[in-house]
């Protein structure tokens, strides 16, 4: 190395290379930075990171960047082929940064560029970027140096400093340890002791354990000591160097020039792009598979700004947000829960409480001993659902530029924390909501998730479950190949996917989005692709499944204002093509095979109900219903629900069904055929406990015909009975048990017996009518409305 030996620091002025070993994402590590820097006050600050992000340091004091962030920097032809470095308020070396920035001194980046990592054969993905083993430039950039990494993938061998360190001193718990001797240090003594005790710890390490089972160490760490030599010409000896403890030993040992070049040599690279994007404390959380991460960085992010009193603040949070939760807590508790903590801190010979002390305190004062507010307390604090920002004039791809300006415009802002969000579709900012969302999730961006509404079912109204991950910068990156906008991305995105589809159902599903993410330009291409491949598809089954979705796409013409004329003809001419080829295909059929068909049927039978108008395909269906049901060759589960739906469709009178019932249950039908029929036909997912409970005759035809099933036929048709029956709800099951309990007389299966509880002989047309004046009082509707005596049919007219 050139120029004097670099030394390690100790007391007095530093005459060489100011070498500061931290643990990343430590807020010890970080006031003992800040501290070694002001009294130190070296010409240049070097701080261990990719090279390529060196022009986009001066952001870190820009206004608008609030930590936690992460420097992303990906290959320019492959956005997916990324590596975050992340950095949080108490990250020290986000803390040296921001130190030269405010003071005008020279910052740079000097760890082994992205640019060879993202080129080699093992590159990670954006998810596994941040992980330390999978990672290695990136590990320890803003990780925790001696982190848990080692339990991941192949570095089984890989030694954990930390870990080493704290056995080495006696415990047992290497975060316990790593908190009393750092991060609840105070800041008297000498500033820069510290860094002095931890370098000659990792310098004894190395020589136990050589370079600890990092083998790509040796090229970043050639590339830092090449960056050291070329500050210290430029800027004089005393520049500092922030990084991880773990390469102190390497960066102050003499090594030639040409050794490291060598190590150098040949190392593939790849063009690269950079940029800053928001992050979270929960992608700091090495829970969240960052092997680099700590284990709680919202404790870790209070210790750090909480300038005086930092347990007596913590409790003080714990309580106002347990009070939100509605769960009470007195000042009282919150000052015994800090008494209790400082004791058991005393107790186990802690310099202070941590997070260990605090936590069994809230659980014994404020939780009542229950672990249940306690994992609140975890989630929310401990842990945290903090997202930082990044300024607006930061570099960007155009898609991340044009999706920030919809953010503003929409007022749809990212969170780190899930939320609901409903829509009504009817107002214009609901309505470019949804768009934006359904286009993201085109473009793979899945920002959103659609989730069942919690009131009404009409087609103007979307409930979206929404949550902000870091990781969908990296989507957002890679989606702009396809355009520089959402629309004009989402457009290409969806007619590459028509045209490279393999089967129907695919291309049917992408018709549905792009009208609900309003992408009239594609919608044509999609639309004629659609119309290809189901001209050369004669298969019925993926017929029926591609029909559903083209079905549900015309509820949103009226809604979302789009011309839907040529997707009708389409979803028409394949509900004929379905008419035609379903009763073929449901023809000797095994058990299997019929459960599927009949799930197909109940999306086509749904399907053909929303296409417009009340033409020939609604009628063709009906009488495609009862030929299957009056088929002999059809399984019994099909026919059963073929019946079932003309009956609730009103094409089926109730003595029909009680006569088709009898047949199908008649002793001459094989046990497992009439089993079937029951699943088909009163399955419990189509309500058919009720309508059993409200049909005596129907029910007794049920029980007649399980008390007549042979002992030796019974034990196989059990399990299909079991899985019809216990669909129903309990309070079903229940009436249904209690009323053929009492007997074939309380089932209406006797000539001239009584009728069940709660039923009449015939209709009383007086007493139904009784009750119109309660209902149009709480429809609102017009009493006149509905004549007297008109029984159940005045109540009908009245309340539709």
């Amino acid at each position: 190395m050139e120029g004097p030996l670099p030394r390690l620091p100790g007391g007095g002025r530093v005459t060489g290379p100011l070498l500061l070993g931290v643990r990343h994402h430590g807020p010890g590590s970080a006031r003992a930075v800040r501290a070694a820097l002001e009294a130190a006050e070296p010409p240049a600050v070097l701080v261990e990171g990719p090279p390529e992000g060196d022009a986009l340091l001066p952001l870190a004091a820009a206004e608008g960047m609030r930590p936690p962030v992460a420097l992303l920097v990906h290959a320019a032809n492959d956005p997916g082929r990324s590596a975050f470095w992340p950095f949080a308020a108490f990250s020290p070396e986000w803390v040296a940064i921001r130190w030269a920035l405010a003071r005008g001194v020279p910052v740079r980046f000097v760890d082994l560029p992205a640019a060879h990592l993202l080129a080699a054969d093992e590159a990670p993905t954006a998810d596994e970027a941040p992980t330390a083993d999978e990672a290695p430039a990136a590990d320890e950039a803003a990780g925790a140096e001696g982190d848990d990494g080692g339990s991941h993938g192949r570095a089984a061998a890989r030694i954990d400093p930390l870990r080493a360190l704290a056995h080495a001193a006696g415990h047992d718990d290497p975060e316990r340890w790593w908190e009393d001797v750092v991060e609840h240090r105070g800041g008297a003594g000498d500033p820069l002791a510290p860094f002095a005790a931890l370098g000659e710890a990792m310098s004894a390490l190395r020589e136990a354990h050589g370079d600890g089972g990092r083998p790509r160490d040796a090229a970043r760490e050639a590339h830092m000591r090449l960056s050291l030599r070329a500050a210290r010409r430029e800027y004089g000896d005393a520049v500092a160097v922030v990084c991880g403890a773990w390469h102190v030993p390497a960066l102050a040992r003499t090594v030639p020039v040409g050794t490291d070049r060598a190590l150098l040599k040949g190392l593939p690279r790849v063009r690269t792009e950079a940029g800053w994007v928001p992050w979270t404390h929960r992608r700091l959380a090495r829970s969240s598979g960052y092997g680099a991460g700590v284990t709680s960085p919202g404790w870790y992010g209070h210790l750090f700004a909480a300038p005086d009193r930092p347990v007596e603040r913590w409790m003080t949070r714990v309580a106002g947000l347990l009070r939100e939760e509605g769960r009470p807590v007195s000042p009282a508790e919150v000052i015994e829960a800090v008494r209790l903590a400082d004791a058991l801190a005393a107790v186990r010979g802690r310099p202070l409480a941590g997070l260990g002390e605090t936590t069994d305190a809230v659980r014994a004062v404020m939780c009542d001993g229950s672990d249940l507010p306690l994992r609140l307390v975890a989630d929310r604090l401990v842990v945290g659902d903090v997202l930082g920002e990044v300024p607006e004039d930061a570099p960007a791809v155009p898609l991340q530029r044009d999706l920030a300006r919809l953010q503003r415009r929409l007022r749809l802002r990212p969170e780190a924390a899930e939320r609901t969000l409903e829509l009504d579709l009817r107002r214009d900012n609901d309505a470019g909501r949804s768009r934006l969302l359904h286009r993201l999730r085109l473009l793979g961006v899945d920002w959103g998730e659609p989730v069942a509404g919690r009131v009404g079912t009409g087609t103007f109204r979307e409930t979206w479950s929404l949550r902000w991950r870091p990781e969908l910068s990296v989507k957002v990156a890679e989606a702009g190949v396809w355009g520089t906008t959402a629309e004009e991305a989402a457009s290409a995105r969806a007619a590459a996917s028509a045209r490279a589809a393999t089967s129907l159902h695919q291309v049917a599903g992408l018709v549905e989005q792009c009208l609900l993410g309003g992408l009239a330009d594609a919608l044509p291409v999609v639309v004629s692709a659609l119309a290809d491949r189901a001209a050369l598809d004669s298969d019925v089954g993926r017929l029926a499944d591609a029909l559903p979705a083209l079905a549900r796409s015309l509820r949103y013409g009226d809604v979302r204002a789009t011309d839907t004329t040529a997707l009708a003809r389409a979803a028409t001419g394949l509900a004929e093509r379905v008419c035609v080829g379903l009763p073929p295909a449901c023809t000797g059929l095994g058990a299997e095979a019929a459960a599927a068909m009949r799930a197909r049927i109940d999306a086509v039978h749904t399907a053909v109900g929303l296409l417009p108008g009340e033409g020939g395909t609604t009628g063709r269906w009906w009488t495609v219903l009862r030929g299957l049901a009056a088929r002999d060759t059809v399984p019994g589960e099909i026919r059963g629900r073929a019946f079932r739906l003309l009956l609730d469709g009103g094409h089926l009178a109730g003595d029909e069904a009680a006569r088709a019932m009898e047949l199908a249950l008649s002793p001459a039908a094989p046990p497992a055929e009439a089993a079937g029929w029951i699943e088909g036909f009163a399955g419990g997912a189509s309500g058919g406990g009720l309508l059993l409970l409200h049909d005596e005759r129907l029910l007794a035809l049920v029980d007649g015909w399980l008390t007549s099933v042979p002992p030796d036929a019974f034990t196989a048709v059990l399990p299909l009975l079991r899985r019809t029956f216990a669909a129903y709800e309990a309070g079903v099951r229940r009436s249904l048990g209690e009323r053929v309990g009492r007997g074939p007389a309380a089932l209406g299966g006797v000539p001239g017996a009584l009728p069940p509880d709660g039923f009449g002989t015939s209709t009383d047309a007086d007493r139904a009518d009784a009750v119109l004046p309660v209902l149009h009082l709480l429809l609102g509707t017009d009493r006149t409305a509905a004549p007297t005596g008109a029984g159940h049919h005045g109540h009908a007219e009245a309340s539709g």
